[in-house]
């Protein structure tokens, strides 16, 4: 047996060795099913001792079989003879001589991190155990780290009825934690309000809310399996409960949006697990964007070539127009990208208020950084401008990128801590920046700086109808939607208009081949924040 926690070897993560003891679901969406799946998700070794063997679907439960409690101990020693638990998920038991032995065997075998999903009243809420069933589980209960009940479970624990208001849920869970001393997760996904956050309470401490807003779908069935599990993992990969709690909160909401694509099932449909994985390892897909082919001459390419979008012969909207034909070329080509850029969790999440403050942090830490080296690049396309005018209106928004816009971000991280250097996006993108206005013509670099302008005034006026005095980047979105913002947009649209009217064809390629490089950038440096490990996304 290794008792050394194992570690990623490109990060130096802790990989948590997590056992989950609970039932099967053929179909795939709950139990030890759902379990292993949310384990993995969430970056652990997924193992699992079986309590009951259930014929189930999307469509209910059909039958139950559970074998002989001393066949459940047998598992368990194959797990604990050969194998260090950093972590243990407890979902389903089924009755009394269950309980006991695991809650025996846990004893005698303690683990770093317990936590239990303690299965009692189905969302339904039909009772799933005997009097006698129901109060082990109670007393086992008090014991564990951490419990993730419903709101039934959570009324039959504490002795009260069912919660109608999160507040209420919260008063009882805050009994149950100081009796006991355990970590109670009140669940908002079962009440009726429209933010289906979860809340950490426990002994001593104030509660904390992790919100999340509610997902209109039928794919939920699993969810309570899953949130246990990923938690379970995060706390045996060392994080506090709050921490915990906010990664998984954040990728089971990923995953109860991307659900119904799966199409499985008849009646409520799992949540997808991998969604969260499948959107990174889209990220770090590194076949050449098609733009950069060679072979291509942008300049007479087609703008509904299939390779350049996701809307083929559709316009795509946009709030600031171009300012002549070469202009609406570029908005054209870059329409996936836009469209991904408004669909992207990170911009999402940032117009509902729900994106974590260090999920933000991240993200305006990083803009800092650029926004010295975007001024640079600005500050040589104005020397290289051949009007006078556009060389000042471009050395006029150098300076606005340090002190206009610079000034959100120096009041923001005032007092926050925030990363010190920039990431391999960031830096990508300025030395790009930077590289192009230096050393390729006017027209080029001109183009090459402008989605940084358009994409933003564009980003802040599609969020803008969702903010509100109270929304938590206000700021943000008072800036990039507001009227001097997006007057210095439309000026400089202008300006590259009238660049791209005088350049030749070949200049033009070329301009075209960096603005969309730039959209791609700007697609990339939004995203960012949400692909950093450990973080409460």
């Amino acid at each position: 047996m290794n008792p050394v926690q194992p570690q990623t070897p490109q990060t130096g993560a802790p990989i948590a060795r997590v056992l989950s003891i609970a039932g099967t679901d053929p179909s795939g969406g709950a139990g030890i099913h759902a379990d292993i799946k949310s384990i993995s998700a969430a970056g652990g070794y997924a193992m699992a001792a079986t309590t009951a063997l259930v014929a189930q679907n999307t469509c209910g439960v059909r039958q139950v079989y559970a074998p002989p409690v001393s066949f459940l101990i047998e598992q368990l020693d194959a797990v604990f003879d050969d194998v260090a638990v950093d972590g243990v998920k407890i979902g389903m038991l089924g009755d009394c001589e269950t309980i006991d032995a695991v809650r025996g065997y846990l004893q005698a075998h303690p683990v770093p991190v317990v936590v239990l999903d303690p299965v009692m009243v189905a969302t339904s809420g039909d009772r799933l155990l005997s009097p006698d069933a129901e109060q082990a589980l109670s007393e086992f209960a008090a014991t564990v780290d951490v419990i993730t009940p419903n709101i039934p479970e959570l009324a039959v624990l504490t002795g009260n009825s069912p919660a109608a208001t999160l507040d209420e849920a919260i008063e009882q869970a805050q009994a149950f934690a100081n009796a006991h001393g355990t970590t109670v997760i009140v669940k908002g996904g079962h009440l009726d309000s429209a933010d289906a956050g979860n809340v950490v309470v426990s002994r001593a401490k104030d509660p904390v809310i992790v919100h999340s807003p509610r997902v209109d779908t039928t794919c939920t069935h699993g969810t309570g399996c899953s949130l246990s599990s990923a938690l379970a993992t995060r706390l045996a990969s060392g994080e506090d409960a709050e921490a915990a709690l906010r990664w998984s909160t954040a990728w089971l909401r990923e995953a109860i949006v991307g659900g119904s694509a799966l199409k499985v099932g008849q009646g409520h449909g799992p949540v997808d697990h991998s969604a969260r994985a499948r959107r990174l390892a889209e990220a770090a897909e590194c076949t050449p964007w098609p733009h950069l082919d060679y072979s291509l001459d942008l300049s007479t390419i087609d703008v509904d070539d299939e390779r350049f979008g996701s809307s083929a012969g559709q316009s795509v909207p946009n709030s600031i127009a171009a300012a002549g034909p070469h202009t609406q070329r570029l908005w054209d080509l870059s329409k996936a990208v836009w469209e991904a850029i408004i669909s992207d969790p990170f911009v999402t999440a940032l117009g509902e208020g729900t994106l974590s403050e260090e999920s933000f942090s991240f993200y305006l830490a990083q803009d800092a950084l650029y926004l010295n080296q975007y001024s640079r690049a600005l500050a040589m396309v104005a020397s290289s401008a051949r009007r006078p005018d556009d060389q000042a209106a471009w050395a006029q928004d150098a300076h606005n990128c340090l002190v206009a816009e610079a000034e959100l971000h120096r009041q923001w991280l005032a007092t926050r801590p925030t990363t010190q250097g920039p990431s391999h996006v960031t830096l990508g993108y300025t030395n790009f920046l930077v590289a192009t206005a230096a050393t390729c013509d006017y027209a080029v670099a001109a183009a090459a700086t402008l989605p940084c302008y358009w994409l933003y005034a564009e980003v802040g006026t599609h969020l803008s109808s969702r903010n509100h005095p109270q929304h938590p980047y206000a700021a943000w979105l008072d800036m990039y939607s507001g009227d001097d913002f997006t007057q210095d947009v439309r000026m400089a649209i202008e300006r590259v208009e009238y660049a791209l009217e005088q350049a030749s064809p070949e200049q033009r390629h070329e301009a075209t081949s960096a603005y969309l490089t730039a959209c791609i950038y700007e697609r990339e440096f939004f995203d960012q924040s949400l692909r950093v490990f450990h973080r409460g996304v």
